[in-house]
């Protein structure tokens, strides 16, 4: 029995080694399989691939976009602005001082091009949402769509092989759209003076590059060329769109909005009366108001704004005349104070109308548009009792 067991014992691990050694060669030979074929797909099918990984990935940063207050993120994007700070620090000097990665980074360098876009479209598609959820679409159309054609311009082939300039413009749409962000969560307001601070730090920013750059590359021009003239370019790109009003007012944002035939405010709710129609969901509250004697057009808004945000915004009521142009009628001032998710709740109302096309505008101090509602105002004389529905908000 003893030499029986020791032959056992001998065998069986060597068994167990050849059978566990030709599942390994088994399994490195299908993952090869299966990523030669991945590959082969790709390279058939890569324009698409890309398209579909770039409208995946906006949908998903659109499911997942945090407050724009909230601290985590904010501290994401300084460190994502800091790695494409550095990479473009070093591809100029790789191109223009020819800098070579040590040993340690050198096949992360290799990759360098891949992690620059990914974090640009990253920032880009977070910005572009922002705009997007505090704009009045038609007034911030055109820089809206300068902003999504930048991030789908970013995706493309031919930009990410394009020189340096159009990648530190792409950088300095982040680093001024961060600090045009920053700058009114810190201050409690928009305006001017945050305008000034994002335009003055984002120089600051690209002025620091050039002068590190400076020191190693005695080549003015060139460095004139790739680092300052895209931040001015950008600088000077926002400054006119904010002049003109198209850039949207970040962080305010308009939540929900409506017309009513009353509002009160009850044990901390807001009741709105509506004659809306149930099918009629395209339309926020009575859009179409049929006014009889003695009712009053209430408007109703919840405006988001970050906490300890404190400013005011302006109800701007007016009506279509017979020539097609807007006559400007009340501009009635809210306090608005940030903290609350669902946004601060306030509403104006208005007696004196006549039937027609009107337009309500909320606006900001200096006249940015948040948002726009239309309503179209019929007179009545019925006598017959009416049915409201009550919304709490």
């Amino acid at each position: 029995m003893a030499p029986l067991t020791i032959r056992y014992r001998r065998t069986m691990p060597k068994y167990q080694l050849d059978f566990s050694t030709e599942i390994g060669i088994n399994l490195v030979l299908m993952i090869t399989e299966y990523k030669s074929r991945f590959l082969k797909y790709y390279e058939e099918n890569e324009t698409k691939l890309d398209i579909i990984v770039f409208i995946g990935g906006f949908l998903f940063d659109i499911v997942t976009l945090s407050d724009i207050d909230d601290l985590f993120s904010i501290v994401q994007q300084v460190v994502y602005l800091g790695v494409i700070f550095l990479i473009l620090y070093y591809e100029i000097l790789f191109r223009m001082f020819k800098w070579k990665p040590g040993p340690k980074t050198v096949k992360a360098w290799e990759y360098r091009t891949l992690i620059l876009h990914f974090f640009l479209g990253s920032l880009l598609s977070l910005y572009s949402l922002f705009y997007i959820k505090s704009a009045s679409i038609l007034h911030s159309l055109l820089f809206l769509g300068v902003m999504l054609l930048v991030l789908c311009a970013n995706e493309l082939p031919g930009v990410k092989k394009s020189n340096l300039s159009i990648k530190a413009g792409m950088f300095g749409i982040c680093v001024f759209s961060f600090f045009s962000i920053l700058f009114p969560l810190l201050l409690g307001f928009v305006g001017w003076m945050p305008l000034a601070l994002a335009i003055v730090f984002t120089g600051a920013a690209f002025y620091g590059m050039y002068q590190l750059l400076l020191k190693k590359i005695p080549n003015k021009f060139s460095l004139m060329k790739i680092v300052i003239a895209p931040a001015a370019s950008v600088i000077g790109l926002f400054l006119f769109f904010y002049i003109m009003g198209w850039i949207p007012p970040i962080p305010l944002s308009v939540v929900e909005q409506g017309i009513y035939h009353n509002v009160e405010k009850q044990n901390g709710e807001f009741l709105l009366s509506t004659e809306k129609k149930w099918w009629k969901f395209w339309q926020s509250g009575d859009q179409h108001f049929v006014a009889r004697p003695g009712d009053k057009i209430f408007y109703y808004a919840q405006v988001y704004s970050p906490a300890r945000f404190q400013d005011q915004i302006y109800i701007q009521w007016s009506q279509k005349n017979s020539k097609g142009s807007w006559i400007a009628a009340d501009r009635i001032p809210l306090p608005i104070t940030g903290g609350r998710k669902e946004g601060f709740r306030g509403f104006t109302y208005k007696t004196n109308y006549q039937p027609g096309e009107w337009r309500i505008q909320v606006l900001t101090t200096h006249g940015q548009e948040i948002t726009r509602l239309d309503l179209e105002v019929q007179t009545s004389t019925a006598t017959d009792s009416r049915n409201f529905e009550i919304i709490k908000r």
